[in-house]
């Protein structure tokens, strides 16, 4: 059986540890608050209304196409491009290109930069599999002007993130909505982790000015991997709505 993602790709590991998930999209909900087309996120009310479901169907779709069968994973793609040209008809017009990309972009960035700041670095050949892997997604989706390589990558990354971000009206509601759905701990937590990890200029839009005091509790959750304890911080952690959802992410 052909997989759409190689069974030894670097890809699957991190794709299968529901705590490296989390901080993907922790991540990425920032940089989403600050982009240029976060409006189509707003367009039909279920981003803003439920900001955590939306992000774990989000994740179940991804692990989908990382972990299936390549026909099966094609459908997924197939079925994603899909449904965002429905939205486009009803709204009447097209999501830019770049917005495309921005996403798809994100996904590389945060997946290295996730896996990094829980394990390890990760070589370049690895960096290159996880390149490939949202590459072909991309692809698949029709998505045009896509870099070629991870270096390519490197370079179109940095214009996007200083061309597509904006503070902005959407980015203040989100980031309410991420408080109001979290409660306040669970909130000063995601906000830690992402100071942790978004560059340097989604920083600087965001205002986050002050040290991280998360990184000493990051040593002592990679400790408590090695133990099997991570899973009492998870549960200590994780909306109980969604516990089970989280705690089923790992596969690895």
């Amino acid at each position: 059986m052909e997989y759409f993602t190689e069974e030894n790709s670097i890809v699957r590991r991190i794709w299968g540890r529901g705590d490296t998930i989390l901080f993907i999209f922790a991540g990425a909900s920032a940089e989403f608050a600050l982009n240029k087309a976060v409006d189509w996120l707003y367009y039909t009310g279920r981003l803003p209304s439920d900001p955590l479901g939306r992000l774990f169907s989000t994740v179940a779709y991804a692990r989908k196409i990382v972990f299936a069968e390549k026909q099966a994973a094609h459908n997924a793609i197939d079925a994603m491009a899909a449904i965002h040209s429905g939205v486009e008809q009803t709204r009447g017009y097209s999501i830019p290109d770049w917005a495309y990309r921005d996403v798809l972009f994100m996904l590389i960035d945060y997946s290295v930069r996730s896996f990094e700041v829980l394990e390890r670095k990760l070589t370049v050949a690895e960096k290159e599999d996880v390149f490939s892997v949202f590459y072909r997604v991309g692809a698949r989706m029709g998505l045009k002007g896509l870099p070629v390589n991870y270096t390519e990558w490197e370079v179109m990354r940095t214009h996007h993130l200083e061309e597509d971000l904006q503070y902005s009206s959407y980015t203040a509601n989100l980031f309410k909505q991420y408080n109001k759905h979290l409660g306040f701990l669970r909130y000063k937590l995601l906000l830690e982790v992402q100071m942790l990890l978004v560059p340097q200029h989604v920083k600087a839009l965001l205002g986050f000015k002050r040290l991280i005091i998360i990184k000493p509790l990051v040593s002592f959750y990679r400790l408590s991997r090695k133990f099997k304890f991570d899973w009492l911080l998870k549960a200590a952690l994780l909306p109980p709505l969604y516990r089970k959802e989280i705690l089923a992410l790992d596969t690895y």
